[in-house]
């Protein structure tokens, strides 16, 4: 199942068309596309019985964050080897690297983004997971269940604000307006072969540079739920963005930066794609 932001209403995608969930439910459900992630598991049952058919022709531009408010939004650092790697660090263990990106960086898909002035802007593809159920100690093994589904991200970084002062600004430098694109929609774990496994890909201007499959991360999405819930609760809604693979523009000899007129596109196999366009 695909679960869409078409202008800010709850809908369900089939066949590339959409279908209005609050109307298709007789006000059953909330047109507030972040409030069915705390009725997950009662939408999934309606659903599951429901005539999804007949929906409407849509404008992927009209797509807005799958889940456009959540109570928390993880972000994990240095998740795939090579990153590691390009980036100069050691391989975590234990913990790994978490920061936030701030709400207010949420957007849909298809969009503008206005680069920082002074700035060396970066991009990141990543799996973005979504919880459907609250998550405290939870094992492993059991962690796919309290995921509403995936989606793709990308964590736009400004580098001069991340490294500046004392301490790096991670939050800060990865939060500027339109720095947290996510969607189209968002996929149940159910439509994938393996969703432990799943290629990204990032271009910019057409051309490739980063490919990965999920399948490398050295926290998986199971680990990541079990690690962060056995330190504080994550919530219905709440997003991980999970790492992102090697070939940033900050590991690049000469290092690589977002410039006016540059389009960037993100995708992740059985989800669909990300179109950012910069401008100064």
């Amino acid at each position: 199942m695909r679960i869409a932001n078409l202008g800010g209403r709850l809908a369900v995608v089939t066949d590339g068309r959409a279908i209005d969930v609050h109307t298709a439910s007789d006000a059953l459900f909330s047109p507030d596309p972040q409030a069915v992630y705390s009725r997950w598991a009662e939408f999934r049952a309606w659903a599951g019985t429901a005539d999804l058919t007949g929906g409407k022709p849509f404008d992927a531009a009209d797509l807005g964050a799958p889940a456009p408010a959540p109570r928390q939004l993880f972000a994990i650092g240095l998740n795939y080897r090579e990153h590691v790697a390009e980036a100069g660090f050691t391989t975590p263990h234990g913990m790994p690297p978490v920061f936030t990106k701030f709400v207010t960086a949420l957007t849909g898909p298809v969009t503008e983004v206005t680069l920082p002035p002074g700035g060396h802007t970066d991009w990141e593809v990543e799996l973005v997971v979504v919880l459907g159920k609250e998550a405290r100690d939870v094992a492993e093994s059991d962690a796919w269940s309290h995921v509403a589904g995936l989606t793709v991200g990308q964590d736009i970084s400004e580098r001069v604000l991340q490294m500046d002062g004392p301490a790096p600004q991670f939050s800060l430098g990865k939060s500027y307006p339109g720095f947290a694109p996510t969607g189209p929609w968002l996929v149940t774990p159910d439509e994938f072969d393996d969703p432990d496994d799943l290629e990204l890909t990032c271009a910019v201007n057409g051309e490739e540079v980063q490919r990965g499959r999920s399948g490398q991360l050295i926290f998986s999405v199971p680990a990541l739920i079990a690690k962060l819930s056995g330190v504080l609760p994550l919530f219905p809604g709440d997003l991980i963005f999970t790492g992102t693979p090697a070939g940033v523009g900050l590991g690049r000899t000469p290092q690589r930066w977002l410039a006016p007129g540059d389009e960037l596109v993100s995708s992740i196999e059985g989800i669909g794609e990300l179109r950012q366009r910069f401008v100064g």
